[in-house]
C-alpha cells in the first residue's frame, strides 16, 4: 500500500473530502495528464482514470484537473477509474492558454516551491526569468532560482549584475549534474512532502535535474541539437516523481511563451525592486511613463534604475493589465495607455 502522506495528503485535505457528495470513494492524486487520460496515485498504486462526462462537459479548461490535483475516484477493473470530483485547489500553477486573450490554463497545483531552470548558456534570459517569477509569487508559492550547467564557461559576475534586482526575492543556486556537491545543496533544501514543480525552456535540462536529484533515472531526458542548443524530443507530459524520504518533483514540459495570468498588475513594482521609487513620485496615481515628478522616470534618466528593467516592467505591467481587465475596459483604455508607450520609447531615441 501506497502512503500518501508522502505525496501531501493531509488533515485538511480530508476535512475537503468529507465535504464532498462522494466521499465515500478512493482519492489520489493526478501525477501525469494525457490530454482526457490522467494517472492517479492512490494507496492502491497507479490507476488509469477518465472524467465523468459532467465533468469533462460542465466545466472549462482551467477547471479540469491538472497535475498535483486532488481528486475523488470510482476504481474499476484493471487499474481504470472515473474521476467523479476534483477537491478545491491551493497554490497553483497558472499559464496563459495558447492562441487566446483572456484564458488560463492550470498546469499544477499544491506546489510548495517553483524552480525556475535556467541554463548558464545562449538560453539564460533574464527577462525570461522575471516572468516566471511574478507568476510564481502571485500564487503565493516560493520562487527559487536554479541556473543549469554551471560546469560551462560563463561569466559569473555579469549574470549576477543582471539578476541584482530581483536576488532577494529567491535563493539562487549553481547547479550541475557534473558537479555532485551543487545538486546537493539543491536537494537539502527541498524538505519532505513538499511539492517542487519545475518551470522553464527547453534545453536547460530540468528532467536531467530530477533524475540527478532523484539518484536515479526517473525521467526520459531530451537530445540537444548542436545547431541550436534546444533540446529535441522533448514530453510533452507532466510527470510528477517522488524523492525518496523527501519531497514530490514535478516535471513540466518546456514552454517558449509563458503568458501572464495575474489579476494585480501593481504587484509587479514591488516585485521587480521598482515600489521604493513609486512610492515617492509626485502622484499616487503616477503611470510612470510620463508625468513630472515621476520618481521612477527620475531613477532610469539617472542611471539608479536599469533602464532594461523599467521597460520589462512596463511590458509585463501592460500583460498583466491586458489580462485581468473587461474587454469594456480595454478598448476604453487601449488607445491612450498605447500613446504612454510609444512616448516611452520616442525618450528612449531622443536619448
Amino acid at each position: 500500500m501506497i502512503s500518501l502522506n508522502a505525496y501531501g495528503w493531509n488533515e485538511k485535505l480530508n476535512q475537503l473530502k468529507q465535504e464532498s457528495a462522494f466521499k465515500t470513494l478512493s482519492h489520489g492524486r493526478v501525477s501525469t495528464v494525457h490530454r482526457t487520460c490522467y494517472e492517479v496515485i492512490s494507496e492502491n498504486g497507479l490507476f488509469q482514470c477518465e472524467l465523468t462526462g459532467s465533468l469533462m462537459y460542465g466545466k472549462s479548461d482551467f477547471e479540469l484537473p491538472c497535475t498535483g490535483d486532488w481528486v475523488i475516484f470510482q476504481p474499476f477493473d484493471d487499474n481504470k477509474g472515473i474521476i467523479v470530483d476534483r477537491l478545491p485547489r491551493e497554490r497553483i500553477l497558472y499559464r496563459k492558454k495558447s492562441g487566446s486573450v483572456a484564458d488560463k490554463q492550470a498546469f499544477a497545483s499544491y506546489v510548495d516551491k517553483a524552480f525556475i531552470v535556467q541554463s548558464l548558456d545562449d538560453n539564460f534570459n533574464i527577462r525570461r526569468v522575471e516572468r516566471f517569477m511574478v507568476q510564481i509569487l502571485e500564487a503565493n508559492i516560493h520562487a527559487v532560482l536554479v541556473l543549469n550547467k554551471a560546469d560551462l564557461d560563463f561569466d559569473r559576475p555579469k549574470i549576477e549584475e543582471q539578476m541584482k534586482h530581483i536576488a532577494h526575492q529567491m535563493p539562487v543556486f549553481f547547479t550541475s549534474i557534473h558537479q555532485p556537491q551543487t545538486i546537493l545543496r539543491l536537494r537539502e533544501s527541498i524538505s519532505e512532502g513538499e511539492t517542487i514543480v519545475f518551470v522553464g525552456s527547453s534545453g536547460v535540462g530540468k528532467s536531467s535535474l530530477v533524475n540527478a536529484l532523484c539518484e536515479k533515472s526517473v525521467l526520459l531526458t531530451s537530445d540537444i541539437s548542436l545547431s541550436t542548443g534546444k533540446g529535441r524530443h522533448t514530453s510533452t507530459r507532466r510527470e510528477m516523481v517522488l524523492m525518496e524520504g523527501s519531497g514530490v518533483l514535478i516535471d513540466t514540459p518546456g514552454v517558449r511563451e509563458f503568458g501572464l495570468t495575474i489579476d494585480n498588475p501593481d504587484s509587479l513594482a514591488e516585485m521587480l525592486e521598482i515600489s521604493d521609487y513609486t512610492s515617492s513620485c509626485r502622484f499616487k496615481d503616477c503611470s510612470h511613463v510620463n508625468e513630472p515628478g515621476c520618481a521612477v522616470l527620475e531613477a532610469v534618466d539617472s542611471g539608479t534604475l536599469d533602464r532594461k528593467v523599467y521597460e520589462s516592467y512596463l511590458k509585463l505591467r501592460r500583460e498583466a493589465w491586458h489580462f485581468s481587465t473587461s474587454e469594456h475596459e480595454k478598448r476604453k483604455k487601449e488607445k491612450s495607455f498605447s500613446k504612454l508607450i510609444d512616448e516611452v520609447k520616442k525618450r528612449k531615441a531622443n536619448r
